[in-house]
């Protein structure tokens, strides 16, 4: 009697077990399919996990790159379109300063392009003090303020920073957002002295409205300054546009790492579909074949056979 028992025991025990395990894969295999992901625990395949965590943290930085690469374009182009209307101002007080140069203009005539002068370089201080996309001195650097005020005598000042903040990219790159105002404001006039393109508008627009003896020489001194100071403005659009192409360039290779991830996600934690079908099909015949043979087995007796 104790063996009978006994063996009956372990029958129903093993036959609890067994489907145990197989309502288990099925579980299993049917959480895969709706959440779309091999592993439900970490403990089902450590390794995994593992680099599933590192690649979700390099996705995260990622993004804080993504967004810091979207500022800098923002300012950046921000940056351009100023220093592009700053170029046209420049261009028109060239040849506003081409006319003042001739001879044969009256005083009054030239009192009136040095009224112009004045509002170009009215223009060309607002420019200067333009926002970038948080609000804050475009061309100051780090100041919240403006770059440049106004002195009692209505010279423009720098009043930023000395620098502009640089902005990662990702992989150790970087990019600054804009450039100060003296970078690409501030050049080298004819006798080698420093110069910048707001004090030369400002200081011809005063000779014409009386502020020189000879206004006409004043005018013709003004042309090479004015170019000088055109060139230093192109030079400070080329380095903007080089940024900007930088910028351009990790954006690719960031949306390239990030699809190289995506592939790797994919390879090691997303669920195929097709084969987790099929899986489960089969261990659902199974476990159904297995409950109707345990259902069966566990009728029988030995009396049936006598």
């Amino acid at each position: 009697m104790p063996i009978v028992s006994t063996s009956t025991s372990a029958f129903y025990e093993r036959a609890r077990t067994d489907l145990k395990d197989l309502r288990s894969q099925a579980e299993t295999l049917q959480s895969q399919l709706s959440s779309g992901q091999k592993l439900t625990r970490s403990s089902d395949n450590p390794v995994a996990a593992s680099r599933l965590r590192s690649l979700a943290r390099l996705e995260k930085l990622s993004e804080i790159d993504a967004t810091n690469a979207s500022r800098a374009n923002a300012d950046l182009n921000l940056a351009d379109a100023a220093m592009s209307d700053m170029a046209d101002a420049l261009i028109r007080a060239q040849e506003l300063a081409t006319e003042a140069a001739n001879a044969t203009l009256t005083d009054a005539q030239r009192t009136s392009i040095g009224q112009e002068l004045e509002q170009i370089f009215g223009n060309l201080v607002a420019l200067s003090n333009a926002r970038d996309s948080n609000g804050h001195a475009l061309f100051g650097g780090e100041s919240a303020g403006d770059a440049y005020s106004l002195d009692a005598s209505g010279n423009a000042l720098y009043v930023g920073t000395p620098g502009t903040s640089d902005l990662p990219l990702g992989e150790g790159q970087s990019v600054s957002r804009s450039m100060t105002g003296p970078q690409f404001l501030s050049f080298i006039d004819s006798n080698g002295n420093a110069a910048d393109s707001l004090a030369t508008v400002k200081a011809l627009a005063s000779a014409l409205q009386g502020g020189s003896s000879d206004p006409a020489g004043a005018a013709r001194e003004a042309l090479g300054n004015l170019q000088s100071g055109l060139d230093a403005l192109t030079t400070g659009q080329t380095v903007i546009g080089t940024r900007l192409a930088w910028i351009e360039l990790t954006d690719n290779r960031r949306v390239d790492l990030q699809e190289l991830r995506q592939s790797e996600e994919s390879e090691i934690g997303a669920t195929d579909i097709a084969t987790t079908i099929a899986t489960l099909q089969e261990t659902l015949t199974v476990l159904e074949a297995s409950q109707a043979s345990f259902t069966k087995l566990a009728g029988l007796t030995l009396f049936d056979h006598l």
